[in-house]
């Protein structure tokens, strides 16, 4: 993997043997990678999943009576106004916060440009094992860690993509706390970049190099 245009990535069995290896160009996933487009993507991700949901309760929104507690002169003391208010305990909070929707969307063909990118950016920095075969007799979790263990990754961040949803493979990594399944359909910018290996399926590997097979424009930076 020494060019960037040419990449050769090792295809290992289940056992972490090697079984050959795949030779293909950078251009097939993505033109370039330009880190200000991640960027923007990953942050959209994270303010999407940021929960908006604080609230306190204004004068309007507190029980009480809006009746002023005593009158304004005469008595000797400091003018009061009701219970609400928010110099009192339990009365409403000035300037009360409320929720807020923190949700935006990038283009569609930026979002899609930028999980390219951050998946030629695996293979740039050899962070991808290819798995030549995926197929699970029985969904049980030894199966998955044992599969991890003989790859040298039972104990590091890993997103394990396959190229259709597989509800045994699913259902046998879902309690692994290192290991994120999705398909490769599901596959956004976020979750690559956010796992440190990628764990990739010969077929889904094949089916994202077909796909989007439009090459958009060359990408700066």
């Amino acid at each position: 993997m020494a060019e960037k245009s040419k990449i050769t990535v090792a295809v290992r069995d289940k056992t972490g043997q090697s079984v050959g290896s795949v030779n293909f160009d950078a251009d097939e996933l993505a033109p370039g990678i330009n880190k200000q487009l991640l960027h923007d993507v990953v942050v959209m991700y994270e303010a999407n999943r940021r929960v908006g949901t604080v609230q306190n309760r204004n004068r309007a929104q507190t029980e009480g009576s809006t009746k002023k507690l005593y009158r304004q002169k005469g008595t000797g003391r400091a003018r009061a106004g009701t219970l609400r208010t928010g110099t009192r305990r339990g009365g409403g909070r000035a300037h009360a916060r409320y929720p807020i929707d923190y949700s935006y969307r990038l283009p569609k063909k930026a979002v899609r440009l930028a999980t390219r990118m951050a998946l030629l950016s695996k293979f740039i920095d050899e962070q991808v094992t290819l798995l030549n075969d995926l197929s699970i007799a029985e969904a049980k979790t030894k199966a998955i860690a044992a599969m991890l263990k003989s790859l040298g990754l039972s104990k590091t961040s890993c997103l394990l993509a396959t190229e259709t949803h597989d509800a045994k493979v699913w259902r046998s990594g879902r309690n692994i706390p290192t290991l994120w399944i999705s398909s490769c359909d599901d596959l956004n910018a976020y979750d690559l970049l956010h796992q440190r290996q990628l764990i990739l399926t010969r077929g889904a590997f094949d089916r994202l190099r077909k796909k989007d097979s439009k090459k958009p424009a060359a990408a700066k930076g």
